[in-house]
């Protein structure tokens, strides 16, 4: 059986800027890139953030504007329609539309308007335990980014999912616990949950990025994981896949240049094709873990390896001994591990020089 192919989401976020046309554009770029999913953000300003929030400080750096997070995000938000317009295109482009909800309305228009069945959640939202058990109960599949926490509050979100998916308790942090624990909750978990293993900064600098946390999380919550990658270049992304990340999720934008927060942590369109190209190459590489002689080495391996042959004439009946038996390539006759059984014993013919045993 063939090996789970890496699941790569081009991450648009707000790198379209509020502009459905450079959405698009994103979308196309994801489609060429050979991406699974183009992933999008949906949220309504008011729901999200007060007017005077502060905006982080890559966002401040990225944009380098004084403007508040209200207003940033206000000008990035898209409506319900251009959201619709782009899950169309996505259709017709035979990619698949993602996106994370940032707020309740957001959530049901993407679940039951557009029928989305897996949802994303951004790590702010790991400990936001109301809304983290409104999506899993509304959601049949999540993929959960983990920036900025701890395990422990990984395994209290997981208890809220948990309980979301298999409890008819009321919510309270007790039946978490017990969700968490339970056969059905874990069970729940290990097939509908993949874990991002994620570093909240805008670029992230290789040292904080710790993709050994990402293996942990696999074995200790035994469900899918993945990759929300933040740093540069694409080369860690790849090296996630080796260790065995199944989601790779990973900033797309038309140009760096571009003003907006998450434009210089971004892979332009050439890179992130680079990217899924690498990928696929390197699950090749990794193969079915079986480990036997492939079909391109099968011809080489009488070439490579040796045999028992005489190291001098030897007469028929004579006995073989240490002097008069070698080893030489090519790999066609007896193998040398027969070199001890065969001491003592008689040759039953005439063997001259150099001649295979």
């Amino acid at each position: 059986m063939n090996p789970e192919p890496t699941f790569v989401i081009a991450e648009a976020g707000v790198n379209h800027n509020g502009s459905v046309g450079l959405a698009k554009a994103l979308i196309d770029s994801a489609v060429a890139a050979g991406a699974d999913a183009v992933k999008f953000q949906s949220f309504v300003t008011e729901n999200l953030v007060t007017n005077d929030a502060e905006r982080a400080q890559y966002q401040i750096a990225n944009t380098g504007n004084s403007e508040s997070q209200y207003q940033m995000l206000k000008r990035l938000e898209l409506s319900h329609p251009q959201q619709r317009e782009l899950f169309d295109y996505c259709t017709s482009k035979r990619i698949q539309f993602l996106s994370t909800p940032f707020d309740d309305e957001s959530l049901k228009f993407l679940v039951q308007d557009l029928g989305l069945e897996t949802i994303k959640v951004g790590s702010g939202e790991l400990t936001n335990a109301p809304f983290l058990h409104q999506v899993a109960s509304t959601a049949k599949h999540l993929i959960l980014s983990t920036g900025m926490s701890t395990e422990n509050e990984i395994r209290s979100a997981l208890g809220v999912v948990a309980h979301a998916f298999t409890s008819k308790q009321p919510p309270s942090i007790e039946q978490f616990e017990r969700s968490f624990d339970s056969e059905a909750g874990k069970r729940a978990i290990t097939s509908r949950v993949t874990l991002l293993h994620c570093t909240t900064e805008y670029p992230a600098a290789p040292e904080e990025i710790n993709l050994r946390a990402m293996q942990t999380m696999g074995e200790r919550f035994e469900c899918r994981i993945g990759f929300s990658d933040h740093s540069a270049g694409i080369h860690l992304a790849v090296a996630a896949v080796a260790l065995g990340a199944k989601v790779i999720e990973k900033h797309l934008t038309t140009s760096r240049d571009l003003p907006g927060p998450d434009h210089r942590a971004s892979l332009e369109p050439v890179e992130f094709k680079r990217l899924v190209a690498d990928i696929r190459e390197l699950e090749k590489a990794l193969g079915d873990s079986i480990k036997k002689p492939t079909s391109s080495e099968t011809k080489n391996i009488s070439v490579a390896r040796r045999s028992l042959v005489a190291a001098r004439a030897i007469k028929a009946g004579e006995p073989f001994t240490v002097e008069n038996i070698a080893v030489k390539r090519p790999g066609s006759g007896r193998s040398p591990f027969e070199y001890w059984s065969i001491l003592g014993t008689r040759s039953p013919r005439d063997i001259s020089k150099n001649e295979i045993i």
